[in-house]
This record gives C-alpha cells, sequence and structure tokens, in this order.
C-alpha cells in the first residue's frame, strides 16, 4: 500500500512538472512588464445617425453613448426613449413588436424577460479599429 502511494506520488509531480514546463503566455515569449500598454477607451459621439446592418436579423447598433443609461433588473433606461408608447415624443426607434413576444410567441404587456436586457444583443458603435484581421464581407444589399 505504502509502495503504490510512492509511486503515485512520484508520478503525480512528474506529470505536474511535465505539464507546467509546457504551459506559455498567450503573449509568447514577451515578458509582463513589456508592451503591457492599456489603449485609451475609445469616445462614443454623443450621437451619430443610424447605422446600416450588415446581415438579416442583426440586432441594430446603438449610434449613441450608453454610459449614463440604467440598465438593471428593475430599470430599463433604454425604455425611457424606445418604448411603444415613449419613441414618437422621444424621436427614438421603437422596440420591435418581437421584444414584447414569449417563447411561446405570446403577446405580453410588456417587454419579455429574455429580451429585457437590450446590451445583450445590441452594442454601442464606436470607430475602432479591429483588434484582428476581418474580412467579413456584408450579406447581399446589407451594408449601403
Amino acid at each position: 500500500m505504502k509502495g503504490k502511494f510512492v509511486v503515485s506520488a512520484l508520478l503525480a509531480a512528474f506529470v505536474s512538472v511535465a505539464a507546467f514546463a509546457e504551459v506559455t503566455s498567450l503573449r509568447g515569449d514577451q515578458g509582463i512588464g513589456e508592451g503591457n500598454e492599456v489603449e485609451a477607451i475609445k469616445q462614443v459621439p454623443k450621437k451619430q445617425d443610424r447605422l446600416a446592418l450588415d446581415y438579416v436579423n442583426q440586432p441594430p447598433l446603438i449610434p449613441h453613448s450608453t454610459d449614463q443609461v440604467q440598465l438593471n433588473p428593475s430599470n430599463n433606461g433604454c425604455l425611457e426613449c424606445h418604448d411603444v408608447d415613449k419613441y414618437r415624443k422621444s424621436g427614438a426607434p421603437r422596440v420591435s413588436p418581437t421584444h414584447y413576444m414569449d417563447r411561446d410567441n405570446k403577446m405580453l404587456g410588456d417587454v419579455a424577460p429574455r429580451r429585457y436586457f437590450c446590451l445583450q444583443c445590441h452594442v454601442t458603435q464606436v470607430d475602432a479599429t479591429p483588434l484582428v484581421e476581418n474580412t467579413f464581407q456584408p450579406a447581399g444589399k446589407f451594408g449601403q
């Protein structure tokens, strides 16, 4: 019994040393202190034109800052301008009727819980350089 324990401990030590030796950083051979500069946060324009969609059923991009929009389980700041009864007064696009349907396609009186947190799908657009190469081309007439 004691021999099995010793062999198991030695094997575990050998495997962990071998595994540790192969671990490398995502930075490659770059040291931790080298090139550790954080890029400045991109400034979102106060308001810009509505942005073109690139594919069918793409959630529309947000053409304004969302920094001050409160979005939590008890308050959805997006609905202060985009809700069905407020969009005409604010001049904002109306929330899609699909956002008022539950998973069984029944119409609800309020935004469906699965559509309540707008920033899960809709993102604020900024003019930033891509972090990785992107060869995506808009589908058909989209993106024009």
